[in-house]
């Protein structure tokens, strides 16, 4: 199945996409059927593992648009996550054009990389895809996340490194890095944004960014960031909750 995601990087299209945290295939599941144009399935910031990865990349209606985080930047973690069917990898913490080049080895065989091989994987159809490796990164995306001024200043090294599709900024990161963790709303913070998608665009590839809610993601694709996780499971329960109950509270003391 071709992958829909990476399509719409190199084709520069708009994208909204939903960040599952929770670690459940109905989650999943649910939020593709919504009409998601792409999902994170995070490792970093959740209880997922290697497992329950795979049952939400079945779940999903489509995995190609599924992208997965890794817990942290990692050779085996990343091995795994590729044999299980992954194709699209999201890297945390990405600061150097060394260490862009290192990632994207990991999801290489060689002599182009060190990723071990097996011929009996849930990627390959468990040994029914005879031409998997010869076409295994046709549709592969790698994305990596910048989150610091450093990283952000970097950005030009970064793009050049061969295999690397998109550049993802991290907001919450970002601002921790400046001293301003939990801050809204920063001058500074906007300046880095700015410059960093300035940056990615110059480049030539698609930039990405995570920001919830209908304002802040209509703002971010107005700036003209190419995919921006527009909500979160977590996230949409939370509101979600918290609205229909002060709702209710709010009726009942009428």
């Amino acid at each position: 199945m071709q992958n829909s995601f990476k399509q719409g990087l190199r084709t520069r299209r708009s994208q909204s996409g939903l960040w599952m945290s929770l670690g459940s295939e109905s989650s999943v599941e649910i939020a593709s059927l919504c009409g998601a144009d792409w999902l994170l399935i995070d490792m970093e910031h959740s209880p997922n593992e290697v497992m329950t990865v795979m049952s939400q990349l079945r779940a999903a209606v489509d995995a190609t648009r599924c992208v997965v985080r890794p817990p942290c930047s990692d050779p085996v973690v990343t091995k795994r996550l590729l044999d299980i069917g992954a194709r699209n990898l999201m890297f945390p913490m990405i600061e150097t054009a060394e260490q862009a080049r290192e990632v994207v080895s990991w999801t290489r065989y060689p002599p182009h990389g060190i990723r071990g091989i097996s011929g009996v994987v849930r990627a390959n159809g468990y040994g029914t895809n005879g031409r998997y490796l010869d076409t295994y990164t046709d549709e592969l995306t790698i994305i990596v996340q910048v989150e610091s001024p450093e990283a952000i200043r970097n950005i030009p090294e970064i793009a050049a490194v061969e295999g690397i599709d998109s550049i993802f900024i991290g907001p919450g990161d970002l601002m921790a890095s400046i001293g301003k963790a939990g801050v809204k709303e920063d001058a500074e913070h906007t300046r880095l944004i700015n410059e960093g998608l300035k940056s990615i665009h110059e480049a030539g590839i698609a930039a990405g960014i995570l920001g919830y809610g209908q304002a802040k993601a209509s703002e971010y694709f107005a700036a003209g960031f190419d995919y921006v996780a527009v909500g979160a499971d977590t996230w949409m329960l939370v509101t979600g909750f918290k609205a229909l109950l002060g709702a209710i509270e709010h009726s009942r003391a009428e």
